[in-house]
């Protein structure tokens, strides 16, 4: 999207639909392609899940991990990291970010699992295990098609980071063992690693995040901002979207076997989640505008809202309760339904952003 970006990396014209790249506009039909390509990839080759799982970076396969890295980089490489205290400055952004993403998402899919999936504890408890492990990746890539802020998401994604190292365990034993006890529902005890969750966070934002910020550094410094962003920035933008489809081509070929054979049990894991992209990204957006927040900082309050790691929500779930077990095939379910939800949803973000820009002047 560079290409028709001014120099704060927002378009100047509203109609940004029209001025998508030809990748940008055409992502839904790409991803259909990399899902099916990921399908073909894992029939063809039934021993592939072994190959893939050989090498690891945390509890991660190799090439996921790659894949993510990838698609991260471009777009913490365009972030303006001088402008990172305008948004720490902001306090309503974060403490609603805060309330979103620690307090309303863990407690909606708990809410969603037990009346959707009362009857399938295993699927149930990979859910609720979903819903803690807030966003720190994918995210950036939504928010960034949708021309939401940068800066904001990369202070955004940073604080649940920092959450997510500190509050995923406290909230997994809440929300699987006492809260359900409270209620008189079956409880579920779980045993992880913190260090495995704080690894999660390092590779998958540490790196990406210190090589965007060396890369401006640099770049700046060597060449100067026009270069670095007229130049630089545009060459390597692309490596994001390839990063997605190959992440995606590789999970459809790593699991895609699995969903095929049981599609009753993914469409009623399917369903619950639907509701929970929906509603949160919704509520974002109702709290952002209601709060007074530009629509750049509302709509990264609703996709960092929205999102989930599902790199780290996996991890867990094939540590705590093995490859097979009903919990990781929610946790593989879950990035297989959100990559057409959120990306349908920035489509809906675009199509808004032309309402809301026609809308200022009168404001």
């Amino acid at each position: 999207m560079t290409e028709t970006a001014d120099k704060a990396g927002v378009p100047a014209d509203t109609d940004v639909l029209h001025k998508l790249s030809f990748l940008d506009r055409f992502l839904p039909v790409w991803i259909i392609v990399a899902m099916g390509a990921g399908l073909l990839l894992g029939s063809v080759i039934p021993g592939l899940q072994g190959v893939m799982d050989a090498v690891k970076i945390g509890q991660v396969s190799l090439p996921i991990a790659l894949g993510l890295l990838l698609m991260m980089y471009p777009v913490l490489a365009k972030v303006r990291y001088d402008k990172l205290d305008t948004v720490t400055k902001d306090k309503r952004t974060m403490v609603l970010s805060l309330v979103l993403n620690w307090i309303l998402g863990p407690a909606l899919m708990f809410a969603l699992a037990w009346l959707m999936l009362p009857d399938l504890p295993e699927y149930r408890t990979g859910l609720i295990i979903v819903g803690l492990a807030r966003c720190i990746a994918m995210v950036i890539i939504w928010n960034d098609l949708a021309c939401g802020d940068r800066e904001a998401a990369a202070v955004l994604v940073a604080l649940n980071s920092v959450f997510q190292v500190i509050m995923f365990g406290v909230l997994g034993w809440f929300y699987l063992d006492l809260l359900p006890g409270w209620l008189g529902l079956d409880t579920t005890s779980i045993d992880f690693s913190p260090w495995e969750i704080a690894l999660s966070v390092i590779i998958f934002l540490g790196i990406p995040l210190a090589a965007g910020y060396l890369s401006r550094r640099i770049g700046e410094r060597s060449k100067g901002r026009d270069w670095y962003e007229g130049t630089f920035l545009p060459k390597i933008g692309p490596i994001a979207l390839y990063g997605l489809l190959f992440t995606i081509v590789i999970l459809f070929a790593l699991q895609g076997g699995t969903i095929t054979s049981r599609p009753l049990d993914v469409a009623r894991i399917a369903l619950p989640l639907l509701a929970y992209f929906a509603i949160m990204w919704i509520g974002g957006y109702l709290l952002g505008k209601v709060s007074g927040l530009s629509y750049e900082r509302t709509t990264t309050l609703a996709f960092t809202a929205a999102g989930n790691n599902f790199e780290l929500a996996i991890a867990v779930a094939i540590g705590v309760f093995g490859v097979t077990s009903g919990q990781a095939l929610a946790g593989v379910v879950g990035p297989l339904i959100e990559v057409p939800v959120l990306v349908a949803l920035v489509y809906v973000s675009l199509w808004l952003r032309k309402r809301w820009t026609a809308k200022a002047p009168a404001e």
